[in-house]
């Protein structure tokens, strides 16, 4: 198993990406390693994290602007072989068919509850291929 497992939060804005690292917190759960957060501003930032491999798990803002992060997941499990596991961000509760559209693993809802934000990151690293030792 990994020693610390890498989360990848992007949103064009600073303050949503702190509320959502805190939400989740530096270990997520007992059984899992601690988490090293990388932020990401931009598109660009994403695609070249992901496309290198480094993320275990990608955090995407919905509300993102230009370009959202409903878009940016469904670009990313469409065009990068090994995607790592998605979770997407949005404001309503109405927008979550949106999330199933962007493909994305997992939904969290604005504003993050920290018990609830850490257990659906600590569901989706378990479910997440990166955590199976090979045998």
């Amino acid at each position: 198993m990994h020693e610390t497992l890498t989360v990848l939060v992007f949103s064009h804005r600073p303050e949503v990406r702190e509320d959502i690292i805190t939400a989740v917190g530096r270990r997520p759960a007992p059984d899992l390693p601690r988490v090293r957060f990388l932020e990401a501003g931009g598109i660009a930032e994403v695609l070249s994290a992901v496309d290198a491999g480094d993320v275990d798990l990608a955090i995407l803002d919905g509300e993102a602007q230009p370009t959202g992060g409903m878009g940016l997941s469904r670009q990313l499990k469409n065009e990068i072989d090994d995607c790592p596991p998605i979770v997407v961000t949005v404001r309503r509760r109405d927008d979550r068919w949106l999330a199933t559209w962007s493909q994305a693993d997992a939904v969290l809802v604005h504003p993050l509850d920290p018990l609830t934000a850490a257990e659906t990151v600590a569901d989706v690293l378990r479910r997440s291929t990166a955590l199976v030792t090979p045998s």
